[in-house]
């Protein structure tokens, strides 16, 4: 994986530790994984001030083809919608050419101190802008 340049896309091996007794990659390791290719992709976001803090608050998983032990792993982060508050991202998993996984991840921007649900800053919402089809 070590030829991929693009922020949007990141990579990995299926470790041991994923997998199940059936030889399967676990359910929830599909989101921990979707979830470190899209923390990938956010640390080139633009730098802000006083930046909202985002917090999941919607997760689904569509499973395809199951993973398996040392399938090297292609994810890619599209954004699907960018609303007032929040940001949907989808997370597609392919091994080879195959299609293994899509995660749909809804984030929300909220205040750090009171929790409540804040606008997005318009720098991340330009640069969010720039990744759409």
């Amino acid at each position: 994986m070590d030829d991929i340049e693009r922020v949007e896309v990141s990579g990995f091996r299926v470790p041991f530790r994923d997998i199940d007794m059936y030889g399967r990659m676990h359910n929830a390791a599909y989101i921990v994984h979707a979830e470190a290719a899209l923390a990938h992709f956010w640390r080139y976001r633009p730098p802000l001030e006083g930046e909202p803090h985002f917090v999941a608050s919607k997760i689904e998983c569509r499973f395809h083809d199951p993973l398996r032990l040392d399938d090297e792993v292609r994810l890619t982060v599209h954004i699907d919608k960018i609303g007032g508050k929040s940001v949907g991202f989808n997370v597609t998993m392919e091994a080879g050419n195959r299609l293994a996984a899509e995660i749909e991840m809804l984030w929300t921007a909220i205040d750090p101190d009171t929790g409540e649900p804040v606008p997005l800053p318009e720098d991340i919402r330009d640069w969010l802008y720039s990744y759409l089809p």
